[in-house]
């Protein structure tokens, strides 16, 4: 069943809650240097010397004996990548042998495309014209950014089942579908939810959280450093 409601449907405003809205950023790994108790740090060789000093280490491309190698390392948290989605019984095993709190799952997302095909055979003189899926929808994506035809909220709400605890989905929001979307997303999972900019450098993150409903969001670096003016009349949590 697909998150998020029909294209055509109005979204209404839903006024922050005061205490609710957090941002966090994420940072490159570059020696350590400046790495804070709250960032999300991405995986680069040598990251173990951080791994316990932050809130969580995403891993886009690395295996599960690299998830393990971070676990071991002391991180709270490694969420897992393009392993989940090429065998989920990843999940299972970190789960069963570290925990389920300490596995979260990293996904990009994109809308997925819509393909349409023609009927051929006359049906009393009419042909029909049918879209590959009826309405709009986020991919996964692979890391490199190419499309799955994986539905993100089917995807994510599957490998909850198998044990991971906490996702951060990197995605553009762009339209009023998109937020529509988004906000089905935060229904679905709540606060094991975060969101972050796919490849925006300066997201509308106060359409995110008033009409995207948003609560958690991750920023890369330079975003963060902007977050006040980005959130507009949203509250800012620093």
């Amino acid at each position: 069943m697909q998150a998020g409601v029909a294209e055509s449907d109005a979204i209404e405003a839903v006024a922050p809650q005061e205490s609710a809205l957090t941002v966090r950023r994420w940072v490159a790994f570059e020696g350590g240097t400046g790495v804070e108790a709250d960032d999300l740090v991405f995986d680069e060789p040598g990251v173990e010397a951080v791994a316990s000093l932050c809130a969580g280490i995403v891993l886009p491309r690395g295996d599960e004996q690299r998830a393990v190698t971070l676990l071991t390392a002391g991180a709270d948290c490694v969420f897992v990548g393009e392993a989940a989605l090429i065998d989920s019984t990843v999940i299972d095993r970190l789960v069963a042998a570290h925990g389920a709190e300490r596995i979260g799952i990293y996904a990009p997302l994109g809308r997925q495309s819509i393909s349409w095909s023609f009927e051929t055979v006359s049906n009393a003189d009419f042909k029909t014209v049918t879209p590959s899926h009826c309405e709009p929808a986020w991919e996964v994506l692979r890391a490199d950014g190419t499309g799955t035809g994986t539905l993100a909220s089917w995807w994510l709400a599957a490998l909850r089942e198998l044990g991971a605890s906490h996702f951060l989905v990197q995605v553009d929001i762009r339209d009023d579908t998109d937020l529509n979307l988004c906000a089905g997303l935060v229904e679905q999972f709540g606060d094991s939810l975060w969101i972050g900019p796919l490849a925006d450098p300066q997201p509308h993150l106060a359409d995110w959280v008033d009409y995207g409903q948003c609560r958690q969001i991750v920023l890369p670096e330079a975003a963060h450093e902007q977050r006040d003016s980005l959130l507009g009349a949203a509250r800012s949590a620093a």
